[in-house]
């Protein structure tokens, strides 16, 4: 009797360790997406009835303070209103400084980036985007009447340009330019470089097509535009590479709103025309 008992716990010792290891074989070949926990992203903005939108608010038209209300206004805020709306949450804007925007987003402190924020491989890289929503360049701009009349006369001069905008990448990749300016002078915002120049502590300014332009339109006595400029990007908005749901749903939002002329509409109204892609 003794025996059988001892055969029997043998056994049953032994079927343990079989489903024991089976157990683990199986763990270890599930693929490792399977193994994630679910995206609940979207549903969470649902549960939060908002998401928060990183932006540098010195950066007209796309989004900064008006004057007189000091109220965040602009091409991209009147956009992300109108898609949050349609999401059925609201939004609620953060002002943030721009050479740490991708960190306050993977770090959680804002849920998208969407302020005409170029689409560049380094970027792609650290966060998602959703598709190109409009077209820009990166800009020259000196002062009206100056000596400066294409990128070769830049050579030895003082150049502003926004720190962590695509614009210093794109002045990087002329690489005889880039070696050739005498200094590239590093502001937090574009607004204070636009400034330096009008005053004449800059001697020119690298910035994108859309703040240029407004600029220009505002300022045509102190301004003017080269007609050499550091090529063309993609703006897009940027959310964390793990928050796939609310990226979907924040791109169904603007695909219906091109498809019915709601972002062409706001288009005009900063712009004078439909830029949009």
């Amino acid at each position: 009797m003794k025996k059988k008992l001892a055969l029997i716990l043998v056994l049953c010792f032994s079927l343990t360790l079989l489903v024991t290891g089976c157990g683990n074989k199986a763990d270890q070949t599930t693929p490792p997406d399977q193994q994630q926990t679910a995206d609940t992203s979207f549903q969470d903005i649902k549960d939060q009835g908002y998401f928060t939108l990183g932006l540098d608010d010195a950066f007209p038209p796309m989004g900064f303070r008006e004057e007189g209300t000091n109220n965040i206004v602009g091409f991209d805020i009147d956009l992300a209103k109108e898609a949050a709306k349609r999401m059925g949450v609201e939004v609620k804007f953060q002002p943030v400084i721009w050479d740490t925007v991708i960190e306050e987003l993977n770090n959680g402190n804002i849920d998208v980036i969407w302020n005409g924020m170029s689409i560049t491989e380094k970027r792609q890289k650290q966060i998602d985007f959703t598709k190109p929503y409009i077209s820009d360049r990166q800009l020259i701009v000196v002062q009206k009447g100056s000596a400066i009349t294409n990128k070769a006369s830049l050579a030895g001069k003082k150049v502003g340009i926004q720190a962590a905008s695509s614009a210093i990448e794109a002045v990087e990749k002329d690489k005889a330019t880039a070696d050739a300016i005498g200094e590239l002078v590093q502001f937090d915002n574009n607004n204070d470089a636009l400034l330096d120049l009008k005053s004449g502590r800059l001697d020119a300014v690298v910035v994108d097509e859309v703040v240029g332009r407004y600029y220009l339109a505002k300022h045509a006595e102190a301004y003017q535009v080269l007609e050499e400029n550091f090529g063309s990007e993609d703006f897009g908005i940027g959310v964390r590479k793990t928050d796939k749901t609310f990226l979907a749903e924040l791109q169904k939002a603007l695909d219906a709103m091109k498809a019915d002329g709601t972002s062409a509409e706001i288009s005009k109204k900063w712009f004078g025309e439909d830029i949009m892609n």
